[in-house]
């Protein structure tokens, strides 16, 4: 048995334990979707930003700068600065309301928030949840496939089935608390490897001089933000310069994936999870830290891997075929599991809420009277069914980072302008919210698959964000005005409470 593969199970094993561990602790929903608001701020901080980032960030981002050079950075400046301002403007807020209101999932949130005893803004939030987060978790199926297609020399079809079994199991058995210590486990893996990887590339090469010197050889524009670089082994295109440069469009559409933190139910639950809002300004500083630093981590990753490596059929596999090639097989295996634990660490916190979605959110709209014990088996169950579905579309492969554009836009753009207008404009209405979050995920989904549309190259979260806020505006200006009740929760949820 390969170092790899000894190193694999030990690892795998260990999330396990940790799994079952909290397997014996889940008494209620509120413990098994949200850990009865017990977590500390450095637990916060890593399993927020490990269960964000994903495989994309060691496999979908550094293949996008492999193949592009630095243009691809963009998305990784849109993305930190998302990240501040989330856990700046929103976590606070939403940790405070969540527990005046007493609501333990988003869509418990938007329910309980504007009082909808119709329930349809529960019904709605729930299948968006479930459709896009679907995507999401099949873009992880994906990676992990990639991975175990490499490390074991298995069927890329088998790879993936090797994932489900894994993910699904210790998702199924621990719960919020069990993901978000695991996530926090791998977060530090994750954060690890970003930085000795490409730093031990620099370091044999003589430093960042040469490295540029070597890039530039290839095409100088690969180290040019402004410049556009094709990349497309099938087709014996090389890193050519493409065109005249990033146009207007494409710089907004890369900066535009900061919009989606605004609305990412699998890391908004981590501010409504945590034990204080008082400790929020303390996680953030560590969770923006992380993702700078694990950001630039992953564009060296790309940058090295263009002058170290034969150009690659499959760019994503950048990090993979660095750790071969550079490091002994023990290390090479430690490694190896930062990529595993960047695929476990969002894909169980996505089953997670998609679960949520289904228990709390759905079925307990036709079985009202259901039992605490009857919503978590249902709730696992769900976590079956979701990673199966997810199952079937990685089964068909493709790029991570495509997939999880996809699913980024859907859920950023629905959920995200009604995150903020329900925490900042008192005036926001049921219906205005209802009307922001189905504008918001149908322009995604026209925008996607209409090909005049997705011809304008404009990412489609930009133009969905924008109808979205429009949407909630007016529809809220031409509805009534809040009842006391709902403006006296909104003001409460402005000031520190008392167990603070």
């Amino acid at each position: 048995m390969s170092p790899e593969i000894i190193t694999f199970i030990i690892y795998i094993g260990g999330m396990m334990g940790i799994g079952y561990y909290f397997y014996k602790q889940n008494e209620s929903t509120s413990d098994y979707f949200l850990g009865d608001r017990s977590l500390n701020p450095y637990v916060t901080a890593l399993s927020a930003q490990a269960s964000d980032m994903s495989g994309w960030l060691l496999m979908g981002f550094p293949g996008a700068v492999y193949a592009g050079g630095f243009n691809a950075m963009w998305i990784g400046i849109g993305l930190a600065i998302g990240t501040y301002l989330n856990w700046q403007f929103v976590g606070q807020r939403l940790r405070r309301y969540t527990e005046v209101i007493d609501a333990i999932t988003i869509a418990d949130f938007f329910e309980k928030r504007f009082k909808d005893n119709s329930r349809v803004l529960r019904i709605v939030t729930g299948l968006v949840i479930l459709v896009f987060f679907t995507i999401y978790v099949s873009s992880g199926l994906v990676a992990g496939g990639k991975l175990f297609e490499s490390l074991l020399n298995i069927d890329y079809t088998i790879a993936v089935y090797f994932s489900v079994v894994i993910v699904g199991l210790y998702t199924v058995l621990g719960g919020y608390l069990a993901v978000s210590w695991t996530d926090f486990v791998q977060g530090g893996l994750m954060f690890i490897a970003l930085i000795i990887v490409p730093i031990t590339v620099i370091t044999n090469f003589g430093g960042f001089a040469e490295v540029w010197r070597a890039v530039s050889s290839v095409n100088p524009d690969l180290l040019h933000a402004g410049k556009s670089v094709t990349f497309d082994i099938g087709a014996d295109v090389q890193w050519i310069s493409a065109g005249s440069g990033l146009s207007f469009i494409g710089l907004i559409s890369l900066l535009g994936w900061g919009l989606g933190y605004f609305g990412m139910p699998h890391i908004l639950v981590r501010f409504m999870g945590i034990k204080s809002a008082k400790q929020i300004p303390r996680s953030q500083f560590v969770a923006v830290t992380w993702v700078t630093i694990s950001l630039i981590g992953a564009v060296l990753v790309g940058i090295v891997g263009i002058v170290v490596l034969e150009p690659l059929p499959d760019s994503e596999k950048v990090f993979l075929e660095l750790l071969d090639k550079l490091f002994s097989p023990w290390v090479s295996g430690v490694f190896l599991a930062a990529v595993l634990a960047a695929i476990m660490s969002t894909i169980d916190s996505q089953l997670l809420v998609s679960s949520s979605a289904l228990a709390e959110d759905l079925y307990t709209v036709f079985r009202r009277d259901a039992g605490q014990k009857e919503l978590m088996w249902v709730s696992r169950g769900a976590v079956i069914v979701i990673i199966l579905i997810g199952l079937i579309f990685a089964l068909s492969g493709g790029s991570v980072l495509n997939i999880v554009s996809y699913a980024w836009a859907g859920l950023g753009a629905s959920f995200g302008p009604a995150i903020i207008f329900s925490l900042f404009w008192k005036q926001t209405t049921k219906n205005g919210a209802l009307a922001g979050i189905v504008t918001g995920g149908a322009t995604v989904l026209i925008w996607k698959n209409v090909g005049v549309l997705a011809g304008t190259g404009l990412y489609e979260i930009i133009p969905a964000f924008a109808l979205s806020v429009l949407a909630i505006y007016f529809v809220s200006a031409a509805g009534k005005d809040p009842t006391k009740q709902v403006v006296k929760e909104f003001e409460t949820a402005l000031k520190p409470l008392k167990n603070e």
